[in-house]
């Protein structure tokens, strides 16, 4: 299988660009694949952002978020490639992905991703 592309993200202008205001999304059915065991991973991503000139539209999250339930990546790479793919196409003011991913042999593993604007980080 191909690995996942952020082409299927679509976007819409931002009814109100002149004001900072943030947008919660809630994913509370992600599954990617461990790579050393093929066994499934499943979390929750929660995606806060302050939008500049773009949205993401919802169901293009979806079916791009799809893609990984065959995908093998460790939480952090999965965590900021995706962080990397939305910053690309929304170009946000900011952005914080959260992914809590469900326990796995007594373990519960968190990622936090931020990019802010001001920053110098690479996207």
């Amino acid at each position: 299988m191909a690995d996942p592309t952020r082409d299927i993200l679509e976007t819409f202008p931002n009814p109100y660009p002149q004001r900072d205001y943030s947008i919660e999304t809630v994913c509370p059915e992600f599954t990617s694949l461990c790579p050393k065991t093929g066994q499934p991973d499943f979390g929750t991503l929660t995606i806060t952002y302050v939008p500049d000139q773009l949205c993401f539209e919802l169901k293009s999250l979806k079916l791009y978020l799809q893609q990984y339930r065959n995908h093998g990546a460790f939480y952090e790479a999965v965590t900021n490639t995706i962080l990397d793919d939305l910053l690309a196409v929304t170009q946000p003011r900011s952005m914080k992905i959260t992914a809590e991913f469900t326990p796995r042999g007594g373990i519960r593993t968190n990622v936090v991703v931020e990019y802010s604007g001001s920053s110098t980080q690479r996207h």
